[in-house]
């Protein structure tokens, strides 16, 4: 079953953490990859001391709308990289969150007919994707998605990001 947690509103990725401890918790076997994110956030630690198995790019790019054009092309080039050591990896597991690959695919970091056909060669994996703006085809292709809607968020007071809640 493909599962997607999508939209401007906070919680996708906590969304998805939820169900990759519950999946650990439940005996599955769980790869966590992030995209665009360290690997560093207060989540990773618990689900890691949980059994599931993390993935994460250790460079920092920063946000991808802000490079130029030959840090985002590097980006993008480590990033795709990455997404195929992902795709292999994860053939043996039950459960794979891609965290941010909704974003991952905007940008190119990640192949959606790759991805598609990932999905469609392992009909027995629970695959959950996060990010903003997926696709219609990766709609399509989802038994589960779940919009998360901001009405408000102290960001927009200027206030920012705090660990343990946002990350």
């Amino acid at each position: 079953m493909v599962h997607i947690y999508c939209g401007d509103g906070k919680g996708k990725t906590t969304a998805a953490c939820g169900l990759a401890l519950r999946g650990a918790g439940s005996g599955m076997k769980v790869l966590f990859a992030q995209f665009f994110k360290d690997g560093s956030s207060s989540e990773i630690g618990l689900l890691r001391q949980c059994g599931v198995q993390v993935m994460a790019v250790r460079q920092s790019f920063g946000w991808m709308g802000r490079l130029t054009e030959a840090e985002r092309a590097k980006a993008i080039a480590v990033y795709r990289h990455f997404f195929d050591e992902v795709l292999q990896e994860a053939a043996g597991y039950q459960m794979l969150v891609l965290d941010e690959a909704a974003l991952a695919l905007r940008y190119g970091a990640a192949d959606e007919a790759e991805l598609l056909a990932f999905i469609g060669s392992h009909p027995g994996m629970e695959i959950v994707l996060t990010g903003r703006g997926p696709s219609e085809k990766l709609l399509a292709a989802a038994d589960y998605v779940t919009e998360m809607k901001k009405i408000r968020h102290p960001f927009d007071q200027g206030i920012t990001a705090r660990p343990g809640v946002e990350y």
